[in-house]
């Protein structure tokens, strides 16, 4: 059996230049993001009764691969050649609508699985290549930034021009604690990111130039994030589409115990990252204020792979 794993990804800043029609208009997009340590899993293991499995929310068995109905199951397999086998999704978290790009990193581990199925030896950055390019067969708006988000380790800025060029930063975190909070509100990021005003994202491009140039400054690079934010929430009116979580937004904003918040992805619902500071409110002040929310770390790994 072959299992790999990759984590999914948190997005600071520059979120919708990413996107093709972005690129398109303006000639390159640019993304601050980094991945997190909660992963999604693929596991493969060959079959010898001519069938293919594939087990996720819901179990396929089938003759046919082209007849599967998992996108990632029948997209991969047609691209690798995969002979029948049994497939499945595991995750750390409830990932549907997450906003932490889970297909892409669904899609980036299952690329590696099939690596080494074949025997292929592909750095990182082919296999979130060859993801991207397999991803967008399905879903074509899928952005540049989320498989190599997820599958490259650390902190990176990103930026996409053709190509994909990306430098590995350090970003000034230190004394503070990172979270996700479930909203629990399910959307759908496809539908979220059609109404995506292309111009009004243009400022993100400068704000993306201006916090990497805050990296040595703590409170100016927290107040570009922020400025983000503000900026990023212009962009749609399906990001903050409901009263609960404009309410929990601008709970967060009057906060001063939160120095940075955002909707994960492509908004509308799903996680929000939290940035607080532990260094003058303890980490127990905060089990009180948001006792759902799930504390998260770095992951300086990427997309990994072993055989069992």
């Amino acid at each position: 059996m072959i299992i790999s794993k990759c984590p999914l990804r948190v997005s600071l800043v520059g979120g919708s230049t990413d996107l093709q029609s972005f690129i398109d208009e303006y000639g390159y997009g640019q993304v601050i993001s980094f991945p997190i340590s909660l992963y999604t899993y693929i596991s493969l293991s060959k079959r010898y009764d001519k069938k293919y499995v594939i087990n996720y929310t819901k179990r396929e068995n089938v003759s046919n691969p082209g007849k599967i109905k998992n996108d990632i199951a029948r997209e991969l397999i047609k691209y690798f050649n995969l002979p029948p086998l049994t497939m499945a999704f595991n995750a750390d978290i409830p990932s549907t609508g997450s906003g932490l790009a889970a297909s892409s990193s669904y899609m980036v581990a299952a690329v590696a699985a099939a690596c080494k199925f074949k025997g292929l030896k592909w750095s990182q950055t082919k296999i979130c290549k060859i993801a991207h390019e397999i991803e967008l067969k399905f879903n074509p708006l899928t952005g540049y930034q989320d498989t190599y988000g997820c599958g490259l380790p650390s902190p990176k800025l990103m930026i996409f021009n053709g190509d994909v060029d990306v430098e590995f930063i350090e970003l000034p975190l230190s004394y503070k604690g990172i979270y996700l909070h479930n909203t629990e509100v399910k959307r759908s990021s496809t539908n979220i990111l059609k109404t995506i005003n292309i111009e009004k994202s243009y400022p993100l491009l400068k704000l993306v130039d201006k916090t990497y140039k805050s990296l040595d400054d703590p409170d100016e690079f927290f107040k570009l994030l922020n400025d983000s934010w503000n900026t990023k929430k212009q962009t749609s009116n399906e990001i903050l589409n409901n009263k609960e979580l404009s309410t929990l937004d601008n709970a967060l904003s009057k906060d001063n115990t939160v120095v940075f918040h955002k909707l994960c992805g492509a908004g509308g619902g799903g996680y929000y990252l939290i940035i607080t500071d532990e260094l003058e409110y303890p980490d127990d002040y905060y089990k009180v204020k948001y006792a759902d929310k799930i504390k998260i770390n770095i992951d300086n790994k990427g997309v990994t792979v072993w055989k069992i």
